[in-house]
């Protein structure tokens, strides 16, 4: 018991910017992401929870459009978004798979992850601003707890890249059914509470698999970067749902 307790807070301190005690115990290492959906539910309870307060305060569109956009890229500490700038620098690049991977472990930033940073916040605060006044907030409790079931289902399930940090982890296939339960919880839950706003979650899942896929084959393996840029894809495909059903 010890040792998940201490998964869920390397965890929640890794992936997560709600504070949380200092641990590291390398027992628990191989655990942290079955408590990745879990901290995917604290963020989104937040989520949702600002914006029902926008609705109720009534604020500005443009306004609820920029805290909403902000809050869950702020919450994670931007740990997502580095992911997804250097997945679109190496993708984007069209080099071979060599120098691709070089580009992906490249501190500097480059164009094309500037162009795609640009486009994908541009993209997230429109969503939110367009919004209607009757979309149930609600859902975006669920939509951070589906995109990391599925993050942490693709960095336990595929073939890692040799340099990822998951390379030398033990990934239990009980871990997969474990989340796939998860899934499904979050899910059933979503549509059962927020009736055709789940299909915000099918969305979430429809654009994370659709980046996984691509920047999964571009690289020819699974890390870390890969699972935040699908994560990042994922919620605004959720977020565009969200706005326009």
């Amino acid at each position: 018991m010890k040792t998940y307790l201490h998964a869920f807070v390397m965890c929640q301190s890794m992936f997560c910017s709600i504070p949380a005690p200092q641990i590291w115990d390398e027992k628990a290492k191989d655990k942290m992401l079955l408590f990745l959906p879990i901290v995917g539910v604290e963020i989104g309870g937040i989520w949702a929870a600002l914006a029902w307060l926008c609705g109720r305060l009534e604020l500005p569109a443009l306004v609820s459009g920029l805290i909403l956009c902000a809050y869950p890229y702020m919450i994670t500490g931007f740990i997502h978004l580095d992911g997804y700038m250097d997945v679109t620098d190496a993708v984007k690049s069209w080099r071979d798979l060599e120098r691709r991977r070089e580009i992906l472990k490249d501190p500097h930033v480059g164009s094309f992850a500037v162009i795609g940073i640009v486009l994908l916040v541009l993209a997230q605060f429109v969503f939110f601003a367009s919004a209607p006044e009757t979309a149930d907030p609600w859902i975006l409790l669920f939509v951070p707890a589906v995109s990391r079931c599925c993050s942490a289902l693709a960095v336990t399930g595929l073939k890692p890249i040799a340099t990822s940090q998951y390379a030398d982890q033990v990934k239990p296939k009980s871990h997969i059914i474990v989340l796939l339960v998860m899934l499904c919880m979050a899910l059933g839950a979503g549509f059962l509470l927020c009736g055709k706003y789940g299909m915000a979650l099918i969305g979430c899942m429809a654009g994370h698999g659709l980046a996984l896929g691509r920047a999964y084959k571009a690289l020819d393996g699974m890390n870390g970067d890969i699972s935040g840029h699908a994560l990042t894809i994922g919620e605004l495909c959720a977020v565009a749902v969200y706005a326009l059903i």
